[in-house]
């Protein structure tokens, strides 16, 4: 599984080293040297799994298709996002993480509390 692209269709074969890798990062981040450029790519569908070549320098709109399952591997890439975000209970469940047990609460101050006198003024 790549951690850079999340919805990634394809594997790429690296022309320098001959390795399978998501992304063009994750063979920067495991290997020593620089991916070398090239005209002719070589990819391994996801969901066949099965390799594939295709020439870069005549590509066209029908090269984004698995020849072998017709699966579009060709898709806006969806990358991780950091998300800031408050671990606990959903509050309109259990409301414990809202509220400081250790203040006594008064019962005179409640939503519920009446004033049952009549004031007459």
């Amino acid at each position: 599984m790549c951690k850079h692209i999340l919805n990634a269709q394809v594997a790429i074969r690296a022309p320098c080293c001959k390795q399978w890798f998501d992304c063009a990062e994750c063979h920067a981040e495991s290997q020593d040297h620089r991916l070398k450029k090239t005209v002719e790519m070589h990819f391994l569908c996801k969901k066949c799994k099965k390799a594939f070549r295709k020439d870069m320098s005549n590509y066209e709109e029908s090269d984004e298709y698995c020849p072998h399952c017709d699966n579009h591997y060709v898709i806006e890439a969806k990358t991780p996002q950091a998300v800031l975000g408050v671990e606990g209970d959903d509050p309109r469940i259990d409301a414990r993480m809202l509220k400081d047990e250790r203040v006594k609460q008064d019962p005179a101050r409640s939503l519920f509390a009446q004033d049952t006198t009549d004031r007459i003024g």
